[in-house]
Parts: structure tokens; sequence; C-alpha cells
């Protein structure tokens, strides 16, 4: 088991690719307007891709048109003090293809928001690191202590 420098356990992409398929709901970060911006999405791993379902009109949709875009999950518990995120990068496309959109219209990827939503964006996860922290590594923690006053 590999750790970093300040003792989070590195994972490697097998790892992250396996808690990824796992998580319900991760953030997208985008640019927009020439501003970052944080979206929850529910998505689906496919492979190394992540398939994400928006409305064709969306701010999403628009802004990810062929741009480089991060992709974040995570799963924490605060009472144990453990953990994990991963942390993708890649080039997010829109779905044109009619054939593609038929496929990824089968996968097991349903929507938590009201409306319509058929357009498909996809991320190559082309960079992909994580860290976790264990219930091992936050014993050695200090516990935060109220404040005196």
């Amino acid at each position: 088991m590999q750790l970093d420098s300040f003792g989070l356990q590195v994972l490697t992409r097998d790892e992250c690719l396996d808690l990824l398929s796992a998580a319900p709901i991760g953030r997208i970060v985008f640019t927009d307007r020439a501003l970052p911006a944080v979206q929850p999405v529910n998505f689906y791993l496919n492979g190394q891709a992540i398939v994400i379902r928006t409305a064709i009109g969306s701010k999403l949709a628009a802004a990810t048109r062929r741009a480089v875009v991060a992709f974040e999950a995570d799963e924490f518990d605060p009472e144990l003090r453990t953990g994990w995120s991963v942390t993708a990068v890649g080039q997010a496309r829109e779905v044109t293809d009619p054939a593609e959109i038929d496929r990824l219209a089968t996968l097991p990827l349903t929507t938590w928001a009201p409306g319509s939503r058929d357009h498909y964006i996809v991320v190559n996860a082309e960079q992909i690191s994580g860290r976790r922290i264990t219930e091992a590594h936050s014993n050695g923690a200090a516990t935060p202590q109220p404040a005196q006053g």
C-alpha cells in the first residue's frame, strides 16, 4: 500500500474505477462564462467513461462540449473519520450519434432531477487519481477540541 506525504492511501487506477462504479452521485467541474462551476450529477461508469444524462439546453450540456472537465466522487464516514475521494480529468463530449444514444439509453442510468434528460455527455477518464483515509490512519489524527472561552 502506497501512502502520500500526508499518510493517505494512494489508490490505483483500478481501485479508483471500482469506487467510481459504486458511487451514486459525483460532481462535474467545468467552466461557465470563464468561471469555475461545479454541479452534482448522477452518473454511470461505462468502462472508463463517465456517462451523464442531462437536458439538451442545460448549462451543463452547453459548457461541456469538447471541454476538458474534472469529475469527482467521494464517500466519507464522519464518525469513523474514514473515506475516499476519486478525481478524473478528461475531455467531455456530447453524444450525437443515434446508435450510441440508443446504446447509452440501455444503461442503468436514471436521473434524479425532474424533466426530460435525453442528452448524453461522456467524459473519458484520461487522468484519474484517488486517496483513501482508513480507520487505522485516522486514529492518529488530533480530535478537535471545543473552544475555551
